[in-house]
C-alpha cells in the first residue's frame, strides 16, 4: 500500500477525526486546578482507551501529581517517541468567551473553518493529529510503520512536577531514536517549520533597601538616599546604547548562526515592521547589530518585567520610599551558563549601590537553552515531508520561549528532540476564544502521516 492510500484514507475519516477531537475537548483537563483533578483523570483514560482500541499497548501511570499515559507499538524499524500533553488552561475570565469553552464548536470565519474550544491548539487537536494519522496509517496498511513510544502528559499547563521524577525513573522505557513533540507552530502560520532552537530562562528579583522606613520628602529629599533611585540607575546600565547586556561575560556561550541556518532564516523575509505595529511598536530594540529574527531566535536577552517602589496608588503622597523592588528575566541560548549569569548580575548589581543601601536577592528558577543537532538525517527527512504536504519550503526555526520537556529528553534520555507543530498566530493560546484551524487539523495529520513514511 502506498502513501496515497493513507493520505486519501486521512481525507475521507475527516469527519471522523473531528469528532473524536470534539469529544476530548469536552473533557475539562484543567491541570493546576485541583477541582479538576478527576477531570484530568478522565482525559487521561480517554486518551489511554483511544490508544488501546488501536492495539496500542497503553497504560495510565500514576504520579504525586495527574498521570501519565505511556503506550507502545510496533517491534522494527526505527523508535520514535511522541510526546504531547493532554490538560489545558484555565479558562478566566470566562466572560469573554463567546462560548462554553468546553462545549467545542466547528465556526466558519472569514479565513476558513475553525475548532473553538479551550485545549483545540494547546495541546489537544495537536496531540490528535499524530494519533489520526496512526489511525489512518493502521486502517489502509494493517500494522504499523515503525516503534513507536506514546508519552502524554498531565501537567505541562501547571510546570510539570511529576516530568523529571518520571522520566528518570523511567528513562531506559522511555529511550528512543527521536522524540517527537508537538507543541508548536508554523512560522507566521503559513510556513511549517521544525524548531530547533530554545532558549533557557533565568529568572531575578531584587529589592533595593535604604532608609529603615518610608521618609517624608520635605524633611529627608536630597540628603538621604532613595532606594528607587538607586535601582533606576542599576536598570538603566543593563544595556549599553547598542542594546548589548553589560552583565560581565554575559555572552559566554553564545554562538553564531551557520552560514545555511542564516540562509534560511532570510529566506523566510520576516517582516519585523508588521509583528511590531500589531503591538504598536515600529523599531527593534535590541542589539542593533543583528537581525530581528536573531534577536526573537538566537540572541539572549535580560527584560525587566515589573519595578516598584514607593507609593502607587490614586493621588499623589511625596515619600521617598524605604524600598524600591524590580523582577528582571534572562532568556538564554546556546550554552549560556544561567548559574554563572545570576553570580555575575548578582556582584555587578551589589558593586553598584551606595553607601547606606543594601540589597536582596530571590531567584525564580534558572535553565539552560536547548537546541536539536539537526545533522541527524531524519530532521532533513522530516522537512522534506513538511515541504511536500504544505508545498511551502519548511524551515529550521528558533523559538523565542522555552520549552523545557526538549531539554529533558536530551538530558534525562539522550534523545534528541523534534519539534513540529500546526498552530497559527492567532489561535489565542491561554487566551479567551482560543481555536485551532481546520487546516491545521487536516493537514496536520497528512503531515505526520508523510513524516512517519520518510522516517521508517
Amino acid at each position: 500500500m502506498s502513501l496515497d492510500a493513507v493520505l486519501s484514507r486521512i481525507d475521507d475519516d475527516l469527519p471522523a477525526a473531528t469528532d473524536r477531537l470534539l469529544d476530548l475537548l469536552r473533557i475539562p483537563s484543567i491541570s493546576t486546578d485541583p477541582a479538576y483533578k478527576a477531570e484530568c483523570d478522565r482525559a487521561a483514560d480517554w486518551l489511554v482507551r483511544e490508544l488501546s482500541d488501536l492495539g496500542v499497548e497503553t497504560s495510565k501511570r500514576p504520579t504525586p501529581g495527574h498521570p501519565m499515559v505511556v503506550g507502545h507499538l510496533g517491534d522494527t524499524g526505527p523508535h520514535l517517541l511522541f510526546y504531547g500533553h493532554y490538560d489545558v488552561q484555565p479558562v478566566d475570565p470566562l466572560d469573554l468567551w463567546d462560548n462554553d469553552p468546553f462545549d467545542p464548536q466547528i465556526e466558519d470565519t472569514a479565513k476558513g473553518q475553525v475548532i473553538r474550544g479551550r485545549g483545540s491548539s494547546d495541546d489537544k487537536g495537536q496531540l490528535m493529529t499524530f494519533i489520526e494519522a496512526l489511525r489512518a496509517w493502521k486502517t489502509v496498511k494493517g500494522d504499523w510503520p515503525c516503534r513507536i513510544t506514546f508519552f502524554l502528559e498531565g501537567e505541562e499547563e501547571s510546570g510539570s512536577p511529576s516530568l523529571v521524577p518520571f522520566m528518570k525513573e523511567n528513562a531506559d522505557e522511555l529511550k528512543t531514536d527521536i522524540a517527537l513533540i508537538c507543541d508548536t507552530g508554523l512560522f507566521e502560520s503559513k510556513t511549517p517549520a521544525i524548531v530547533t532552537m530554545l532558549r533557557g530562562l533565568l529568572g531575578e528579583e531584587l529589592t533595593i533597601t535604604g532608609p529603615s522606613l518610608d521618609l517624608h520628602s520635605g524633611m529627608y529629599g536630597g540628603i538621604a538616599m532613595n532606594p528607587v533611585r538607586v535601582l533606576s540607575k542599576i536598570i538603566a546600565s543593563l544595556h549599553d546604547d547598542t542594546g548589548r547586556i553589560t552583565v560581565p561575560n554575559f555572552y559566554d556561550g553564545v554562538p553564531e548562526l551557520s552560514d545555511d541556518l542564516e540562509a534560511q532564516w532570510q529566506g523566510l523575509a520576516f517582516d519585523h515592521q508588521k509583528f511590531l505595529n500589531d503591538v504598536g511598536l515600529s523599531t527593534p530594540a535590541g542589539e542593533q547589530d543583528r537581525t530581528p529574527l536573531e534577536m526573537i531566535w538566537s540572541r539572549p536577552t535580560c527584560e525587566v518585567n515589573g519595578i516598584w517602589g514607593g507609593y502607587t496608588g490614586d493621588g499623589f503622597k511625596t515619600v521617598l520610599p524605604s524600598k524600591a523592588s524590580a523582577k528582571i528575566s534572562f532568556r538564554l541560548v546556546g550554552t549560556q551558563d544561567p548559574l554563572a549569569i545570576r553570580e555575575n548580575f548578582r556582584a555587578m548589581v551589589t558593586d553598584m549601590l551606595p553607601p547606606d543601601c543594601e540589597v536582596s536577592f530571590n531567584g525564580h528558577g534558572a535553565s539552560q537553552a536547548s537546541g536539536a543537532d539537526f545533522s541527524d538525517p531524519m530532521f532533513e527527512s522530516a522537512r522534506k515531508a513538511l515541504t511536500d504536504e504544505w508545498q511551502v519550503p519548511a524551515a529550521y526555526v528558533g523559538c523565542g520561549g522555552s520549552i523545557p520537556i526538549a531539554g529533558h529528553f536530551q538530558k534525562i534520555l539522550g534523545t534528541e528532540p523534534m519539534l513540529i507543530g500546526f498552530g497559527k498566530d492567532d489561535d489565542a493560546l491561554h487566551s479567551p476564544n482560543e481555536k485551532y484551524d481546520m487546516e491545521s487539523f487536516h493537514k496536520g495529520i497528512r503531515s505526520w502521516a508523510r513524516i512517519l513514511d520518510a522516517l521508517t
